[in-house]
């Protein structure tokens, strides 16, 4: 996998948790909680969709490391050995 495909991934999932959001706007460097708006509720369904889409573990240890579009998909890409 990608790590096209993973963003593809977050971004559905990150739809799935704000339908409402304009995705294509979203800035990849900056916190997605203070672009979206989304509460913490909210950030456990995206880690959730996340796990069943890709098939990984996030420890809850881990979530920070999804703080940013690109941090997620770094972050995603090296539990899946993307290129």
């Amino acid at each position: 996998m990608t790590k096209d495909e993973i963003r593809e991934i977050v971004l559905r999932a990150l739809g799935q948790i704000a339908p409402e959001a304009d995705l294509s706007q979203l800035k990849p460097h900056l916190r997605i909680r203070d672009q979206l708006d989304v509460d913490s509720m909210d950030l456990l369904n995206f880690v959730i969709g996340l796990h069943q889409q890709l098939q990984v573990d996030i420890p809850e240890a881990d979530y920070s490391k999804l703080a940013t579009l690109d941090g997620c998909v770094a972050y995603l890409a090296t539990l899946r050995g993307a290129a």
